[in-house]
Order: structure tokens, then C-alpha cells, then sequence
């Protein structure tokens, strides 16, 4: 009997190492890689904690070896872009302007009731005061107002607001994104401009994105900045 317990206990903690060892996020909203991962040790430590006759180490294995393969995945994720949207996929605009895109929503197959269930619990009950309603790739759904609909004093002051307007990732862990320049209505050269003037290039750039009004984000590698 206090073999069991050891066993158990052993293999507690070894699942503890390895959900720490991925990242805080898997506490919190998961990917689908990272969720089936985490089924994955489940389903390995309960066999060797049923079955004393396996060898403890016969258990131990294959959780690691799941572990490194997750590790090296989440390298190969936070390097490389095509990586990142295979295992992780990318965020879905469901809604924009108000208006509900329904080929995205049959291709996430979210259905109506669910995004305005999604809303709701957000505190959004009316359809055109949303801009923008983006299914993120953990599964939820970020969602943002209007300028004038916004818990802001903008509307009741009668100040004008400027028409929220979503940037475009140019720039990524040092590697253009050549796929949304055309969406930013930029070019190579003029990405290449912008960041010279602010003193970098861009493999020294960590993010990069530029707003259709003009605004630009930049944020340098670390240890690239000088």
C-alpha cells in the first residue's frame, strides 16, 4: 500500500513539474496543442498509478518525453509564424461594423445564439454598437465597441472620437510579414523606411504593426535597442 502512495504521489508531482514547466498559461485559456497535451499526461500517469505491477519508471518516460516534444513544439511555435498559425491557428473576425460575417462564423462554426451568448457575457446585448468580434485562438471571444458606444464620456460630452481601426502586424520576431502588407496597404521598402527612422531594422524588431490611420507600434528585441 504505501508503494501505491509513493507511486501516486511521485507521479502528482511530475505532472505539477510539467504543467509549471509549459507555462502559466495552461491555467488559463489553453490551444488546441497545449489542451491535448495535457490530456495526453493525464491519461499516461493514470495507468502506471492503477497498475503496480508497471514499472514506475515505464510511466515516468513517456510523460517526459510528451513533455519535451510539447517544449520543443512551443520553441518551434514562438519562432515561426506558419508554425504558430498550424498548431495554434489565427484569430477569426466574426463580426465587423455590426454586421455578423457569416462564412467566418460557418467556418468556426459558431452559430448566432452562441456569439450572442458570447456577448452577453460581456455586457453586449446590441449587435451594431460592436466593431469588431474576433474568436481568438484560446477559444474566446474579444469583443470591441464602437468609439460611441464605449463606457466612455466621449458621446455625452459631445467630443468627437476617430473610428476604432485595427492594426496589422507587419513586423514579427524579426521577419516581415509579407502576407499583410498588402492587407496594411504598405510595401517592403516602406516598412523598411519607417523602421530606419526609428534607429532599428527589421530582424532587430520583436513587433512591428501599423494602424490604416498612420499610427505605428514598435517594439525592439531585447538587446537589439542601441
Amino acid at each position: 500500500m504505501l508503494v501505491i502512495f509513493l507511486r501516486a504521489g511521485i507521479l502528482y508531482l511530475v505532472l505539477i513539474l510539467s504543467i509549471r514547466l509549459m507555462g502559466k498559461r495552461q491555467l488559463g485559456e489553453m490551444e488546441p496543442a497545449e489542451f491535448v497535451v495535457s490530456m495526453l499526461l493525464a491519461n499516461l500517469a493514470v495507468v502506471p498509478m492503477q497498475e503496480p505491477g508497471i514499472p514506475l519508471l515505464w510511466g515516468l518516460v513517456p510523460i517526459l518525453v510528451v513533455l519535451a516534444i510539447e517544449l520543443l513544439v512551443s520553441v518551434l511555435i514562438y519562432h515561426s509564424a506558419a508554425a504558430r498559425r498550424f498548431f495554434c491557428g489565427k484569430p477569426v473576425i466574426l463580426v465587423e461594423k455590426g454586421r455578423m460575417l457569416q462564412e467566418n462564423m460557418k467556418k468556426t462554426r459558431v452559430n448566432p445564439d452562441e456569439l450572442t451568448e458570447y456577448l452577453r457575457l460581456q455586457g453586449v446585448v446590441d449587435l451594431a454598437s460592436v466593431q469588431y468580434a474576433i474568436l481568438e485562438t484560446g477559444g474566446s471571444i474579444s469583443t470591441l465597441l464602437e468609439p460611441k458606444y464605449a463606457p466612455a464620456p466621449a458621446k455625452d460630452a459631445g467630443v468627437k472620437v476617430e473610428p476604432l481601426r485595427l492594426p496589422v502586424a507587419l513586423v514579427m520576431n524579426g521577419r516581415v510579414m509579407t502576407e499583410n502588407l498588402a492587407v496594411a496597404g504598405r510595401t517592403r521598402a516602406w516598412v523598411e523606411e519607417q523602421l530606419a527612422r526609428m534607429g532599428c531594422r527589421p530582424e532587430d524588431v520583436f513587433f512591428f504593426t501599423a494602424e490604416p490611420g498612420g499610427r505605428l507600434y514598435l517594439s525592439v528585441r531585447e538587446g537589439a535597442e542601441g
